[in-house]
Order: structure tokens, then sequence, then C-alpha cells
């Protein structure tokens, strides 16, 4: 345990950029496409921006690096300004994990152009944490989709799936957010999640690295 953590402490410091960039256009996207779909609120707020200030929650990052589990400050939605309001709450939601599979793809196409480099001892220092940058960028940003599309409230894939469902099956599943938080922590501890996640992680980070 303690070989693990002295390994992962020396990757932080190309960890960290490559988690904030994933957090940052995840929420940005967010907020983009709810200001595209006629509601201001994020835009109001500060939000509509890659300035990862902006999103962070220090204990939902702190968490994610040490734990595997975390968050960012979660962008403010008004979906009365929407024409159709589950709709387009389905759109936003559908945009961050839409954004981190593209971020997640492009990071590997560039790793795989470094990749294609061919470099001496002489500049391998300043091009190695750039490589280990990008395999972490596909890492996390892969991780943060499949684990926001879950369709467990408060998480993005609720927000699909009620806007998919006919309105009042659509009605009935929405009674379940008030739990969903505390349904989402105990399927997280009893490792459920991370036994419906590893299986499409796996075959995504397989397929990009």
């Amino acid at each position: 345990m303690w070989e693990e953590f002295s390994s992962r402490l020396y990757q932080y410091p190309v960890m960290i950029p490559a988690l904030l960039l994933a957090l940052t256009v995840h929420e940005y996207a967010h907020a983009w496409t709810a200001n595209a779909l006629g509601d201001p609120t994020a835009r109001a707020q500060g939000r509509l921006t890659l300035n990862p200030i902006a999103h962070l929650d220090p204990v939902g990052t702190f968490a994610l690096l040490f734990f595997q589990f975390g968050w960012a400050k979660p962008v403010p939605v008004n979906y009365l300004y929407f024409a159709r309001p589950r709709q387009g709450l389905m759109w936003v939601a559908l945009a961050g994990p839409l954004t981190n599979l593209a971020l997640a793809a492009a990071s590997a196409l560039v790793l795989q152009m470094f990749r294609g480099l061919h470099v001496g001892p002489g500049v391998f220092w300043l091009v190695s944490p750039v490589v280990l940058m990008l395999r972490w960028s596909v890492i996390y940003n892969v991780v943060l989709a499949i684990f926001n599309i879950l369709p467990i409230p408060p998480l993005d894939g609720s927000r699909v799936v009620g806007g998919l469902l006919p309105a009042r099956q659509a009605a009935t599943y929405s009674r379940m957010e008030p739990y969903g938080m505390i349904l989402l922590v105990l399927l997280i501890l009893s490792g459920a999640v991370d036994l419906v996640m590893a299986p499409p992680i796996n075959l995504l980070i397989t397929l990009l690295l």
C-alpha cells in the first residue's frame, strides 16, 4: 500500500493538471450547453469559464486524488429557461460525459504522436512527463465519463434517463432523487459501482491506449 502511495505521490505533478482539465471541461460543457439552450444562470454566476478555480470543490478534488471518488461544484441550471425542460436537462447532462470522452480521445491521439517520436536521452526528460500526463488524461476522462453517466441521481445519467422516459415514468423515476446520494454512496461502498464501471472503463482505456 505504501509503495502504491509513494508511486502516486511521485506522479502528482502530472496527475493534477490532467485531473483539473478533466473536471474543468466537464463542468464547462454543462455551462456552455445550458447557455446555448437559453439558460444564462451558469454564465451569470461565472461558471461559463475554463478557469478551474471556478469549478473546483476542494474536498471533492482531494477525495478524487486519494480515494478515486470525488466531485466538482455542480453547474447551476434553471430548466424553466428551456423550451422543453426534460430534454434540455438531458442535453446539458450529456454534454459533460461526452466532452470527457472527446478529451480522452484527443489525449490518446496526441499520445500516439509522441510515441512516434524518436528522441534522445537529452530531451527524454522533457517528453516523459508529457507522455505520462496524457496517459492520466485518458484515464481520468474515461473514468469521469463512465461514472457520471450512471443513472443514479445526482449523476448526469439520471438526467439522461429522465429525458428519455415518457413523462409519467420520468415523474416516477424523479422521486428517487432525494435518496440518490445515499444510494450512490451505498453502491460505492458495496463495490457494486466498481463492478459495473470496470468493464466499460477497461475497454475504453485499452482501445485508446
